[in-house]
This record gives C-alpha cells, structure tokens and sequence, in this order.
C-alpha cells in the first residue's frame, strides 16, 4: 500500500494513518516538517477545533501549567463564574 504525501488540489497534504509497532501514527514528509517549522523529537499538542478539525502545536510547559491552573480556578468557582457571566 503506496502512502499518499503529495499535495491536493487545494493545497493539502493527505496522510495516511499507519500501523507502528503496536500503536497508529502518521509518517510526517520532510519537507511538511520544515513548512511547520518541527523537526524531530519536538512534542506537539493536538487542540481538537470546533469546526471538527484538529490543530498541532508546539508543546509549551509553562502554557500547560498555567492552563491547569486556570481548569482548577473554574472548576473551585464555577458559581461565581456563572454569575458573573450574567
């Protein structure tokens, strides 16, 4: 099964996923790699979009952290956020 990697009519790239070893992944071409700006052993996030998509980005611990702290403010003050919201 010959992997599909070459752009689209309208400027997509098509992937396919594949088996690797015991998990599923997608096989990455370079030259998407250096459009991206990522390269290997970057750790990326994948942020699901309302629209159904998906976005990848750069991993950032601080940005992480702090949006830990922020699920936990809303969840201790959930309340209080309902009402300010009125």
């Amino acid at each position: 099964m010959k992997e599909r990697s070459k752009p689209e009519a309208d400027g997509a790239t098509v992937l396919q996923i594949r088996k690797i070893g015991n998990s599923l992944g997608l096989i990455l071409p370079k030259e998407l790699l250096a459009q991206l700006g990522f390269s290997e052993g970057d750790q990326l996030e994948v942020v699901r979009q309302p629209e159904g998509g998906v976005k990848l980005q750069r991993h950032d611990d601080q940005h992480a952290r702090a949006m830990a702290i922020a699920r936990q403010v809303m969840k201790d003050y959930a309340n209080t956020m309902r009402e300010l919201a009125k």
